[in-house]
């Protein structure tokens, strides 16, 4: 990669990784204090939803405020309405009142990733591929270390929610200095996702599934890790292991599927990281070490999910369709992620802190069965026809744009329904 590429990016990138840390740091400082106040299960996956919930509603509601206002005002007012939020939840200890602020808080963090993306698209016009390797690793790691965060005063603390707040305003500062020009009106994406399905099943609910897998994930294995007898430091170790686990796995196994039948790899990913879900119902405080372990590959395998799904939706479409199937394949595993805190924490309402990974388990093989049926009914895109694997986690519709496989150029593929 060109220094100069990364260094005109460097302030964007800083910014957001601040921001991002404050993100990973509040979600597992919810369930934590969540736990401590004795909220059902049930309920801290509804109040978890939420979020997610306000991150699908941002990709419609942000567009127009960034056209209206501009880029540097529209991020500073997601910035600063994130850091009232963040106070807010430690004032205001109660199930309803967090489910506004999870809602309000996925919706000014959407709008955040959407000015920073739509930066670094308008910045960067060499390693580009390179540089959306760098924020997408960047995003990961930064969310990881917020988890360390949680223990400099504890989930009981109201200063938890004011460190909080903090990382919030400072992540401000790098990018409200900045002197990059603003980019192009943000657009609000026009999708058919019947048709998309249509196109390509796997990639849909490969996305679908994904959201739901990691959705459960980010909104109560705290609270899993907390019922397993994990300590703060214990919960704070398993979350940030299983966040650099899927760091470090998705670009060996996308590799991996660079060269064979992708619905297949996706099948067996699924398998393996349901086994990886099933090892965690047997380890708790007697094996604080072994949890953490299979954590970590359960992270890797799970976070891989959205990337391959990903991946084989652009095998089948022409590059100029690949933008908006990607946005659809976007909101689709926000749709999932959605879902995904309310069915795990209603079997963990009934089954208990089991229900945690015994629902990534049941969903884990439902989608392995449904790719198993596609494999027998289609066939396989040939190997000269597949797009090269680039790991991607979930942020905004227009972090697609940054996507080095949509790069202006020639594609003879057509759209079809194999």
């Amino acid at each position: 990669m060109k220094a100069s590429a990364l260094a005109s990016v460097s302030a964007l990138l800083t910014g957001m990784a601040i921001l991002l840390a404050g993100s990973g740091m509040v979600g597992t400082l919810l369930g934590l204090r969540a736990h401590l106040e004795g909220f059902s299960d049930f309920a801290v996956g509804v109040v978890m939803s939420a979020f997610f919930l306000g991150y699908v509603a941002g990709a419609f509601v942000c567009p127009p405020l960034i056209r209206r206002v501009g880029h540097i005002r529209a991020f500073a007012a997601m910035a600063s309405l994130s850091a009232a939020v963040s106070l807010l939840y430690g004032l205001a200890v109660d199930p309803v009142a967090w489910w506004l602020l999870r809602l309000v808080n996925g919706i000014a963090l959407v709008g955040l990733y959407m000015v920073v993306e739509s930066w670094l698209g308008a910045q960067v016009e060499e390693g580009r591929g390179q540089v959306f390797a760098v924020y997408m690793m960047a995003s990961l790691l930064a969310l990881a270390a917020g988890q360390g965060l949680v223990l400099v005063y504890g989930p009981g603390e109201l200063a938890s929610f004011a460190l909080v707040a903090v990382l919030f305003s400072l992540g401000l500062i790098p990018i409200a200095m900045t002197r990059a020009v603003a980019p192009t009106p943000v657009q609000t994406p026009h999708l058919s996702l019947g048709r998309l399905y249509r196109a390509v099943p796997t990639g849909v609910l490969g996305a679908g599934f994904s959201g739901m897998v990691t959705g459960a994930f980010w909104g109560l294995a705290a609270v899993y890790a907390a019922g397993r007898g994990l300590d703060d430091g214990g919960v704070a170790a398993f979350i940030a292991a299983t966040i650099l686990g899927g760091a470090l796995l998705q670009w060996p196994i996308g590799r991996l599927s660079d060269h064979r039948d992708r619905r297949r790899v996706l099948l067996v990913v699924a398998l393996l990281a349901a086994l990886a879900a099933l090892a965690m119902l047997s380890l708790g405080d007697a094996a604080p070490r072994a949890l953490l372990l299979a954590g970590a590959v359960y992270g890797g395998l799970s976070f891989s999910l959205y990337g391959l799904s990903v991946a084989q939706t652009h095998d089948r479409l022409q590059r100029v369709e690949a933008l908006q199937a990607t946005q659809g394949l976007l909101l689709v595993n926000g749709i999932g992620a959605t879902l995904g805190p309310l069915l795990a924490g209603a079997a963990m309402q009934r089954l208990g802190d089991d229900g945690f990974p015994l629902s990534m388990v049941v969903l884990l093989l439902l989608l392995a069965g449904f790719l198993a049926h596609r494999i027998r009914v289609g066939a396989a895109v040939p190997e000269a026809e597949q797009v090269d694997f680039v790991p991607v986690t979930r942020t905004s519709p227009v972090a697609v744009e940054l996507d080095p496989r949509l790069a202006p150029g020639p594609d003879g593929r057509q759209m079809d329904e194999r």
